[in-house]
C-alpha cells in the first residue's frame, strides 16, 4: 500500500474492554490500543498493551512491519508499504509480504464475562487479547516482537517520567508486568507466548503523535515503554501465539498453541449464534465460513459490541459509543428495541428495563450510572419517558403481563413525579397539561451540548418531542391501568380512577400539542420557551414526535412535516440537526473542542434519526416507499471509518464525512430495527 489507510477496526469483550487501531497499523488516537481493560466494568478503562511492533529477518535482511507517526512529523517505520491485505472478518487480519515470504497477524478479544464458579456468586471477569503470527516463506525467518506498554486511563496520554517504572518478572514463556511510582501501584498484567526467546532491555520510546487528536485540537503526544523483545525463529507454516491479560497467574501459564486461537474464534461464533438464534436463518447459522457472514449477521455482531456488563449494578447495560463513551440512559433506551427486541433477546431487554426502573427517583430515570459507591445522574428530562415508551414496546413484543404488574408502580411513580414537579424544575403545566422545565446552565434533552455552563441549544420550556413522548406515555398508562383492573393482585378501584385520569389528560395533551404547529413553515415549533415564545427552528425533533407508538398529530399535518424534513434535513446517513438555511447552521463538524461542541447539534447529521424518520413515514405514508437510498450508509458500515459499525454522526454538508465516535450504539440499533426494510 503506497498510501496510509487509517480506517479503523474494533474488538470488544462484553465488559467495556476493547482493542482498536487502524489498517495501516499506526495509532492515530489516544484511544487506540490492543488491551484497554475496563477494570471496573465497564468503567476505569486502562491502556496496558498499546501494540506490538514487529520486524522480520529473512536471509539476513530485516523488514520493519510497523508504522508510527512521530511529533517530529516523520512516519517511521513505514511497514504499511509491505502490507498486502487487510480484512476484518472473522477477526482483524493483516498480511505483510515481500517476494517469497508473507507474515499474517490476527487479533481476537475473547468475551470476558464468565459464569461464576459458585452458584449465586458474582460473575468472573477476564480481560485479554490473543495475537497470532503465521509465517510462510521458502526458508526460516526470525520474527522480532517488541511490546509497547503503558498504564493510564484511556482518555489521557502517558509521558516518560523518572519516577514511573515498569517492573517485570520474567518467567518461562511469560513476563509479569506492573507499573509503579512512589505514590501509586499500577495494574498487574502478564504477556505470554507459545515460543521464542525473550530479552529484557526496558526503555522509553518518546514522541508518538496521534493525528486524529491533532485534528480535534486535543493533546496528541505520548511516550510508551518497552520492557524487552521476543525473538522467534519460525519455519515456513509455523505460528507464534501471544496473550496479554489482566492479572498475575499464581503459576506458570499453560503453553499457548495455534489451536487456542482457532478455538477462540469458534467460541465467539457459537456465542453469537446462540444469542441470535431466533432471528438468524438456518442457512446463515450453518455457514462454515464466518468470512461470508451476511449483512444481517454483520449488523447483529456490531450491535452486540455495545452490550456490556456493569459491575456497580450487577446488570447489563449499553455502551453509548466507542471509543470514548460510557453507558447512558437515554441512549440505552433508544437503542434497546434494535439491540434486544427485534433480535428477540427478550431477557436482555427485560434486564435493562428492570435496572433502569429500579433506580427511578423523583419520577426520573438515570441518564448515567457512575462507578460503585456513588449516585446515578438524573440530568435528563426524557429518559423516564423513553423508559415508558420502551416498556410498551417490550410488552407488545412479549405479552409479558407479569412484568407489567411488577413495573406498573414505576410508571405511576414517573407520572406523579412529573405532575408534582421534580428536579430541574421539571413539571406538568396545570394550564395546558404539557411537560415543561426551566433550569439555567443545563441541557436536559438529547441536544445536550454545553459550553462553559451555557447550553448551545437550551430548549428550555416545552420541547416538541418531550411532549410527544408524554402523550404516548399517557396512552400507554391508560391502556395498562385498564388491563390491570382485572388482576386480583392489584387495587381495582385505584386503577379505575387512574385510567380515567390518564384518559382525560391524554385528550388535554393531544389538544395542547397543536400549539406546536407552525403554519407559516408547515412544520412544528421546536420548543416553546417558559415565557411562551416559540422557537421556529427546523430540527429533527419534529420527526421524533411523529414516530412514537402513539401520535397526537393529524395525518395532514404529519405529512406536511415529513415533506419539510425530507427536503431540508434528510441525507443518505440520517437527519441533520438543523436546517441548512438557518443562520446558525454549521456544515462541518471539525476544529477544536469548542468549535465542535458548537456544531454538535447545529446541522450535524445523526444516523440514529433515520429510524424515527422511517417509522413516521410508514405511519403517514403507509403505501409509499421510504425515500431513503441505503447504499451510502451500508458502504459506510462495511468499508469506511470503523469496519462494520456506524459513526456517531456525519457532516451536514456533502460528502457527509463521518465524525465523532467511530461506533455508536443507537446508530447501529436503528438500522438493525429496520433491517427488514433494508433487505427489500
Amino acid at each position: 500500500m503506497e498510501e496510509l489507510d487509517t480506517r479503523e477496526w474494533l474488538l470488544t469483550n462484553g465488559l467495556g474492554s476493547f482493542a482498536s487501531g487502524t489498517v495501516c497499523d499506526a495509532h492515530t488516537r489516544t484511544y487506540h490500543g490492543w488491551l484497554i481493560a475496563a477494570l471496573e466494568p465497564p468503567s476505569q478503562r486502562t491502556l496496558l498493551l498499546s501494540r506490538i511492533d514487529a520486524s522480520l529477518e529473512v536471509r539476513g535482511r530485516s523488514f520493519e512491519l510497523s508504522t508510527n507517526f512521530w511529533t517530529s512529523g516523520a512516519i517511521a517505520p513505514m511497514g504499511y508499504r509491505l502490507l498486502q491485505q487487510f480484512h476484518p472478518d472473522p477477526v482483524p487480519t493483516w498480511s505483510w509480504g515481500w517476494n517469497d515470504w508473507q507474515l499474517q497477524r490476527r487479533l481476537i478479544m475473547p468475551h470476558g464475562l464468565l459464569a461464576p464458579e459458585v452458584e449465586g456468586a458474582p460473575p468472573q471477569f477476564y480481560h485479554s487479547i490473543l495475537v497470532e503470527y503465521r509465517y510462510d516463506g521458502s526458508e526460516a525467518a526470525l520474527l522480532q516482537l517488541r511490546p509497547m506498554i503503558g498504564d493510564r486511563i484511556f482518555h489521557y496520554q502517558q509521558h516518560a517520567d523518572s519516577e514511573l517504572q515498569f517492573v517485570q518478572l520474567v518467567e518461562p514463556h511469560c513476563i509479569l508486568l506492573q507499573a509503579k511510582s512512589p505514590a501509586w501501584m499500577g495494574t498487574p498484567w502478564q504477556l505470554s507466548w507459545s515460543q521464542g526467546k525473550y530479552s529484557s532491555d526496558g526503555m522509553w520510546y518518546w514522541g508518538y503523535r496521534y493525528t486524529e487528536e491533532t485534528k480535534r485540537g486535543l493533546s496528541d503526544r505520548e511516550d510508551l515503554f518497552t520492557p524487552g523483545v521476543l525473538s522467534v525463529l519460525l519455519q515456513p507454516g509455523e505460528t507464534v501465539i501471544l496473550e496479554a491479560r489482566v492479572g498475575h497467574s499464581d503459576s506458570s501459564p499453560d503453553l499457548l498453541s495455534a489451536e487456542i486461537f482457532e478455538r477462540a474464534i469458534q467460541t465467539e461464533q457459537q456465542r453469537l449464534n446462540t444469542a441470535f438464534e431466533a432471528v438468524v436463518s438456518a442457512d446463515n447459522t450453518q455457514q462454515s465460513a464466518p468470512e461470508s457472514a451476511s449483512l444481517q449477521q454483520r449488523l447483529l455482531r456490531s450491535g452486540d459490541q455495545f452490550i456490556v456488563y456493569r459491575a456497580s449494578i450487577n446488570s447489563p447495560t449499553v455502551i453509548a459509543g466507542y471509543p470514548w463513551f460510557n453507558d447512558w440512559g437515554r441512549d440505552t433506551l433508544i437503542a434497546l428495541p434494535g439491540l434486544a427486541l427485534v433480535t428477540q433477546r427478550y431477557g436482555l431487554a427485560k434486564g435493562l428495563l428492570q435496572t433502569f426502573g429500579m433506580y427511578c427517583q423523583q419520577g426520573l430515570i438515570p441518564n448515567a450510572f457512575p462507578d460503585a459507591g456513588t449516585q446515578p445522574f438524573y440530568n435528563s428530562i426524557d429518559a423516564a419517558l423513553w423508559w415508558i415508551e420502551t416498556l410498551g414496546l417490550y410488552l407488545e413484543a412479549t405479552q409479558d403481563w407479569e412484568f407489567l404488574v411488577e413495573q406498573y408502580p414505576i410508571v405511576w411513580r414517573i407520572y406523579k413525579g412529573l405532575m408534582a414537579g421534580t428536579w430541574y424544575n421539571i413539571r406538568v403545566d396545570a394550564f395546558d397539561g404539557l411537560v415543561t422545565w426551566d433550569a439555567p446552565n443545563v441541557a436536559l434533552t438529547w441536544m445536550d451540548a454545553v459550553i462553559k455552563e451555557e447550553p448551545v441549544t437550551p430548549r428550555r420550556g416545552k420541547a416538541v418531542e418531550i411532549n410527544a413522548l408524554w402523550y404516548s406515555a399517557l396512552c400507554w398508562a391508560e391502556q395498562w391501568a385498564t388491563r390491570l383492573q382485572q388482576d386480583d393482585r392489584m387495587d381495582g378501584a385505584a386503577l379505575t380512577n387512574q385510567a380515567r385520569r390518564f384518559s382525560y389528560q391524554t385528550e388535554q395533551v393531544k389538544s395542547s400539542l397543536q400549539k406546536f404547529w407552525n403554519p407559516a413553515l408547515g412544520y412544528f415549533y421546536d420548543a416553546i420557551s417558559p415565557d411562551d415564545y416559540p422557537d421556529d427552528s427546523i430540527r429533527p425533533n419534529a420527526v421524533i414526535a411523529l414516530s412514537l407508538s402513539y401520535c397526537g398529530f393529524p395525518e395532514q399535518i404529519g405529512q406536511r412535516v415529513l415533506h419539510v424534513a425530507r427536503d431540508r434535513l434528510l441525507t443518505p446517513y440520517g437527519l441533520r440537526a438543523l436546517d441548512p438555511s438557518d443562520a446558525r447552521y454549521v456544515g462541518k463538524y471539525e476544529g477544536g473542542i469548542w468549535q465542535r461542541d458548537r456544531a454538535y447539534h447545529q446541522g450535524t447529521v445523526w444516523s440514529w434519526l433515520i429510524g424515527p424518520f422511517i417509522r413516521a413515514w410508514q405511519r403517514f405514508y403507509p403505501n409509499a416507499p421510504v425515500p431513503i437510498d441505503w447504499e451510502p450508509l451500508f458502504t459506510h458500515f462495511d468499508e469506511q471509518a470503523c469496519f462494520h459499525s456506524i459513526s456517531e454522526m456525519f457532516d451536514g454538508d456533502p460528502p457527509h464525512a463521518p465524525r465523532g465516535a467511530i461506533a455508536q450504539a443507537w446508530s447501529v440499533a436503528e438500522v438493525i430495527r429496520h433491517s427488514s426494510i433494508t433487505r427489500n
